[in-house]
């Protein structure tokens, strides 16, 4: 035998069983990121009619064999959302599946090609949409009208008790929601600033700028002299976003509230939120739902303001792997749980705390 065959074939044969591992590695984490990604639910698309408009919705049943089932309706925090928050609600949907309930959600005006634009509406544009959608949902026969409640995040704060106001609702689950507009914005200026650090001087003509764009809203000044005002400096906005500001910028959910008294109310609070002032928040709900008994107030120690674990947040490959691999993971601890928990426990006619 020519004395370089032997090395030649044993090159050749490591070189080929590397391949095959590698492949074998590639289809056992690709059977790995399939499996995570296969919820207990059955999913739909759904199309919902409203002014003149359609709602491209998504809609899962639970796998559990009742013909009629309670649903949750989820209203969405600020930007353009799609129906599922890329895939990101699917395991609430599991948890919410696991206690019997459907859900429903809907891309925003604007987004995956939905008509209309998202940045046209108001709080009570939004209010009005999730009225409309409840209503499509009571008319189907594998949903239970007496059982439709809320589910909400941030910027929802100022629509939950819009819907409540206009439509019975069962529960709400409101999860780091709003108050105030203006002091929400002011709140989470400041925790930025502090985040990264910020001289006094550069957080004194951050503050300016922003009482100078307060001004600018409550004299209803057009989005040609904020570009005036702020000499080009326009750090993202454009005009859409100057007219949704000016539409909503007084938002206050404090009167609104009252409309919940009564209603069991599960209030998810993030402890690393930089975005809305949690102690705000629990303070106003308590102040107003207390008195009715209907309020569980719950703290997240290691929440971030979108309910992602902290530690895992703050790395984006972290998040990428564990949205891959474990996306149940990606929530704070107990999260899912207690909202499961909430949800079964209203069935049982019980004061729904977690």
């Amino acid at each position: 035998m020519h004395p370089k065959i032997q090395p030649l074939r044993r090159r050749l044969s490591i070189a080929l069983w590397s391949l095959v591992t590698a492949l074998s590695v590639a289809a056992g984490l690709a059977s790995v990121v399939l499996w995570q990604h296969s919820y207990a639910m059955d999913e739909q698309r759904v199309s919902i009619r409203h002014g003149g408009h359609t709602l491209n919705g998504v809609l899962t049943i639970p796998k559990d064999g009742r013909k009629r089932h309670g649903l949750v309706v989820y209203v969405h925090g600020d930007g353009p959302v799609n129906a599922t928050h890329d895939d990101g609600y699917k395991p609430q949907w599991e948890a919410n599946a696991k206690a019997g309930y459907a859900s429903l959600s809907w891309d925003k005006p604007g987004v995956e090609g939905a008509p209309g634009n998202w940045l046209d509406q108001s709080m009570d544009d939004r209010a009005e949409e999730t009225t409309a959608a409840i209503a499509w949902a009571r008319a189907r026969p594998d949903i239970d009208g007496d059982r439709i409640g809320l589910w909400g995040a941030s910027q929802a704060g100022w629509v939950l008790p819009k819907v409540a106001a206009k439509t019975p609702v069962s529960f709400v689950i409101a999860v780091s929601p709003a108050i105030n507009w203006l002091r929400q914005g002011r709140y989470n200026l400041l925790a930025e600033l502090r985040a990264d650090g910020a001289s006094a001087s550069r957080t004194s003509a951050v503050i300016a700028k922003s009482d100078s764009t307060r001004r600018l809203l409550e004299r209803h000044a057009t989005f040609e002299e904020y570009v005036k005002a702020m000499r080009g400096d326009l750090d993202g906005m454009t005009a859409d976003r100057w007219r949704f500001i000016s539409k909503n910028y007084t938002a206050d959910a404090t009167r609104d509230l009252r409309a919940l008294r009564g209603i069991p109310v599960l209030l998810a609070l993030a402890g690393h939120d930089i975005n809305v002032d949690t102690a705000d928040t629990e303070r106003i709900y308590r102040a107003v739902l207390d008195t009715g008994g209907a309020l569980t107030a719950k703290r997240y120690p290691d929440a971030t303001h979108s309910f992602l674990k902290q530690s895992i947040e703050q790395s984006d490959l972290k998040v990428t792997l564990t949205a891959l691999f474990s996306p149940r993971s990606l929530f704070a601890d107990g999260f899912l749980e207690d909202q499961r928990r909430f949800l079964k426990d209203l069935g049982r006619g019980s004061s729904a705390t977690p």
